[in-house]
């Protein structure tokens, strides 16, 4: 009987480890390398698989050495910005295959291609984010369907030519400043002088951005562009590291640093939406800063059509950021589709 239960014991631990066996060399080697042969057979180009990791360390080490050079204000910046793909687009032209760890990825830079993969929105969605989307991207640019929608139509009074126009005099007002301070610079050191105009323009505007979207709460504003511009940095570094697998979920320095100051730009935003909502209660009229505009319009819709507390500060996200979210957009696709002569 002892001999039986252990035998069957054994046999099912080999059953289990020779299914996890296959399951894993399916997803880590069968799989890419059948769709590599599928998108070769199409005449398509690209990088040979690599095992688990794919292009995400030959694009982290393309990266930091772009980064480590300098450049001049006349250069091309897409060598610096994305010089992976720039590379791959002068090796194998507007259209080829790169690999994001075990799954391949196309791009394309026909604008006729693209307009089809924009317009079919419910056969080419959003990929699902990673961990860091949250941080960095997550907001309109994330959103499908019904949701995009409801958040477009909320967002989109904020955005009126003559709303804009009200924000010129803070426009005014953050320019002059920082043109007093150079004038100021000239000044002290006599008639002329070399001025390093960045760390004022990045100034500049942090704060026309702040002014507009918080009004008088600018100030507020201002430090979450501060960390902002850490995170920007330490994602960057993060990135970098992304061909380790599970890298982004350990507990670094930077890691920790990452969540503490989306935590802290998270519990400032929250802070002012509330301080304003409590105004409106006391029968305070509403600010025309951004985030007035915002809560207004969003006031104004039907039960259930209304944007949560969470959603407004996404929306912020997005105004308050230093750099665009994406230098490329990315599809996904969950069934075999057809683009131009392509299938997928």
């Amino acid at each position: 009987m002892e001999i039986s239960v252990a035998l069957v014991t054994v046999s099912v631990a080999i059953v289990v480890v020779s299914w996890w066996t296959w399951r894993t060399l399916k997803l880590v080697w069968f799989r890419p390398k059948m769709l590599e042969s599928y998108l070769r057979r199409q005449g398509l180009s690209g990088t040979p698989y690599t095992p688990f990791v794919g292009d995400l360390k030959r694009n982290s080490s393309m990266t930091m050495d772009a980064r480590s050079k300098p450049i001049k204000l006349t250069d091309d910046i897409s060598p610096r910005v994305v010089p992976f793909p720039f590379e791959m687009l002068k090796t194998h032209g507007m259209t080829f295959f790169t690999w994001l760890g075990t799954t391949p990825t196309i791009t394309i830079m026909d604008p006729e291609q693209i307009k089809e993969v924009f317009n079919k929105v419910y056969d080419f969605q959003k990929p699902h984010t990673a961990p860091l989307d949250n941080v960095i991207a997550k907001g309109l640019t994330s959103y499908d369907g019904e949701k995009w929608a409801k958040h477009r139509r909320i967002i989109n009074p904020a955005f009126h030519l003559e709303k804009i126009k009200n924000m010129v005099p803070a426009f005014h007002q953050s320019c002059s400043e920082v043109v007093g301070k150079w004038e100021k610079l000239v000044t002290d050191k006599g008639s002329s002088c070399e001025v390093d105009v960045w760390p004022g323009i990045v100034n500049m505007n942090a704060d026309v951005i702040s002014r507009t979207a918080f009004g008088s709460s600018y100030k507020e504003g201002q430090r979450i562009f501060e960390l902002q511009a850490e995170l920007a940095q330490l994602i960057i570094q993060t990135f970098v590291k992304s061909y380790i697998p599970g890298y982004i979920y350990l507990p670094t320095k930077d890691n920790r640093r990452i969540k503490a100051a989306s935590r802290e730009i998270r519990v400032i935003l929250r802070g002012i939406i509330n301080k304003r909502l409590r105004a409106r209660e006391a029968g305070e009229a509403p600010s025309d800063d951004l985030l007035g505009i915002l809560l207004e319009s969003n006031s104004g819709q039907a039960k259930g059509n209304e944007m949560s507390i969470e959603d407004m500060t996404m929306i912020l996200y997005e105004v308050l950021r230093l750099y665009p979210p994406a230098v490329q957009l990315t599809r996904a696709i969950h069934k075999e589709m057809k683009l131009g002569d392509l299938t997928g």
